[in-house]
């Protein structure tokens, strides 16, 4: 990834947030902290607190993909609700290169005010409930701390109850 491309996205981000009214914080990450365990550990953000957006492509439906928001303490339902949401049989987790291709942006820092106009973008309702969330920020250097409803101001996006099931947290020792 060029030194700059980064930036411009963040820049992007920035006006898109500017654009559309959303009152935001940002916070600055070292890249090598930008996935959400260890973002959660270093910057003591509570994980309920972070929402990832995640790409799904359909297997065999070249172009049907779309953008998912789920709490880190969920983990989405892929095969049942993604799958019913885009109309296929088969979805995946886009991989590293078709989330680059389809938003420009590299995992971990993947935000919806990023994203082109053509994916959907669905949220899952438990990020609703949350006073605010952090979110990518359109690189593994920014994470963005907004309120949920602010993620409505984008086009098209919809509120999913279920999208993603909770995951119980490991007992403490």
């Amino acid at each position: 990834m060029p030194a700059d491309d980064g930036t411009v996205i963040e820049a992007r981000v920035r006006s898109r947030l500017a654009t559309l009214g959303v009152d935001y914080e940002t916070i600055a990450c070292d890249p090598e902290f930008a996935d959400t365990a260890a973002f959660c550990a270093r910057y003591g953000v509570a994980p309920e607190q972070s929402a990832n957006t995640i790409v799904v492509a359909a297997r065999k439906e070249p172009g049907v993909a779309c953008a998912c928001v789920v709490l880190a303490t969920s983990r989405l339902d892929v095969n049942h609700s993604v799958c019913d949401l885009l109309g296929v049989r088969k979805a995946s987790f886009a991989s590293a290169d078709q989330t680059r291709g389809l938003t420009g942006m590299m995992i971990g820092g993947v935000t919806p005010f990023g994203l082109g106009e053509g994916l959907p973008l669905y949220i899952d309702a438990r990020v609703m409930a949350q006073e605010t969330v952090v979110i990518g920020g359109g690189s593994r250097s920014m994470k963005i701390r907004l309120a949920p409803a602010d993620l409505l101001q984008l086009p098209g996006a919809r509120v999913v109850d279920g999208l993603a099931t909770a995951v119980e947290a490991p007992p403490r020792e």
